[in-house]
């Protein structure tokens, strides 16, 4: 089950990459801006695509050669521009190691109400913004890749190694052809550069951007999630499997986002190949049925969530809203028989 496929990992690239370079081609291609603009978010959704494949590279889970993953995992990541080294070490290390770990994890780590009155105004209006259920955006654009991986100042970055400036300028030298050939081909067709730029290329950025940042919100936020500023505790709690939700969709859109949705699996076992991980979360979700959060997706409980999930009360284990009050308890109650048979 956690043995890559070379042949398979290389096919699905080539495929994702090729309907990239189509949906970009696109947005030039046709005049009529509705059409211009559907392209453009066509594209966002398989940037999604491609950085899972790299998602998957980057954990050595893509195919079985570790150089031939680094190689393929740079490629996947360009039209995201996110900087190879730099996510392996906020991701791999960081949020895969101490997942929902305040004070480590930083991915859509809450605050506590405290540390919420103490930021000045405009942080507090960013913050019920990210919260609000409409901040994914500029949640992931704003606080992983502007602060932590494009080029990165002293306060962000990990460490001062040669390979993080080596990646971030690949990253820029890639974003440079791609808005160099759009406007070329711009110009040679009469059309205005303005126009292809936006939809040729902010557009996918804009709505890559949101994608992962809903995929990471909806993998660590919920109302029976816990979150721990302590690690004696964080630990006790064994987090890979009650740090994560497993969301499940209709129709197809769980394969079409290269089954990412089975998250509690790959927390547990990193190595398990994307195509793989639909049965390792039925694996998974049958030996420990009483452990995993397996939460059907629908919009309703996407803004409950978000309307539930505001501030973290880390000594309580309870959601709060802006306000300080509680909204929601994290820690699960198993419901035991009494003696007269009824549940407590």
């Amino acid at each position: 089950m956690t043995e890559g496929n070379t042949v398979r990992a290389i096919s699905l690239l080539i495929l994702d990459s090729f309907l990239w370079v189509l949906s970009i081609a696109a947005t030039v291609y046709f005049e009529n801006i509705l059409i211009k603009i559907l392209f453009g978010v066509i594209a966002g959704f398989v940037t999604g695509r491609i950085f899972i494949l790299g998602h998957d590279a980057c954990h050595q889970s893509f195919t079985p050669h570790r150089t031939l993953n680094k190689v393929l995992g740079r490629i996947a990541f360009l039209p995201s521009l996110t900087p190879y080294s730099l996510w392996d070490i906020g991701h791999n290390v960081v949020h895969h190691g101490q997942t929902n770990l305040k004070g480590f994890d930083f991915v859509w780590a809450p605050l506590s109400k405290s540390e919420y009155d103490a930021l000045p105004k405009w942080r507090q209006f960013l913050e019920r913004h990210y919260r609000s259920g409409w901040g994914p955006i500029a949640y992931y654009l704003i606080e992983i890749w502007w602060n932590k991986m494009f080029f990165p100042n002293k306060k962000y970055r990990p460490a001062d190694r040669s390979i993080f400036l080596k990646d971030n300028l690949l990253v820029s030298a890639f974003a440079l052809i791609w808005i160099g050939l759009l406007s070329f081909f711009a110009i040679n067709t009469g059309q205005s550069v303005l126009v292809a730029l936006l939809c040729g290329f902010v557009l996918p950025y804009l709505f890559w951007n949101g994608m992962i940042g809903f995929v990471v919100y909806v993998h660590h936020t919920h109302p029976a999630v816990c979150w721990y500023d302590n690690k004696s505790e964080w630990l006790r709690a064994q987090p890979f499997v009650s740090t994560t939700v497993h969301l499940t969709f209709g129709f197809y859109w769980g394969a079409l986002m290269h089954h990412i949705m089975e998250h509690t699996a790959h927390h547990v076992d990193m190595s398990v190949p994307l195509y793989n991980l639909p049965a390792a979360q039925n694996r998974l979700e049958t030996l420990l049925p009483e452990r995993i959060i397996v939460q059907p997706f629908s919009w309703k409980w996407y803004f409950d969530t978000a309307k539930t999930c505001k501030l973290y009360d880390f000594n309580e284990k309870a959601w709060l809203d802006f306000d300080g009050n509680k909204t929601a308890n994290s820690v699960r109650v198993l419901l035991t028989p009494s003696n007269n048979g009824e549940t407590r």
